[in-house]
C-alpha cells in the first residue's frame, strides 16, 4: 500500500476521533444542562404551589369575619 494510503487512513481516523470525543463531550453537556433544568423546573413548581392563590378558603374565611365586621361597623 503505498504511503499516500496509508496517510490517508491516519488523517481521516484523526478526523473520526476528534470529531467522536467532540461529540461526546457534548453529549455530556446536554446530560448535565438537563439534570440543571429538573431541578430548576422542580423548584419553579414548588414556588407556584406556594404562591397560589386561594380562592377556595377566602369564602370560609369572609364568612367566619362577618360578625367581627359587623360589629366593627356597629360601632
Amino acid at each position: 500500500m503505498p504511503a499516500a494510503a496509508w496517510a490517508t487512513l491516519a488523517i481521516s481516523a484523526l478526523i473520526i476521533l476528534f470529531a467522536a470525543v467532540g461529540l461526546l463531550r457534548v453529549i455530556l453537556h446536554l446530560r448535565h444542562v438537563r439534570h440543571t433544568l429538573g431541578s430548576v423546573l422542580g423548584g419553579v413548581r414548588v414556588i407556584a404551589e406556594e404562591t397560589a392563590p386561594v380562592p377556595a378558603a377566602l369564602g370560609s374565611v369572609n364568612a367566619n369575619l362577618k360578625p367581627v365586621r359587623d360589629f366593627c361597623e356597629s360601632v
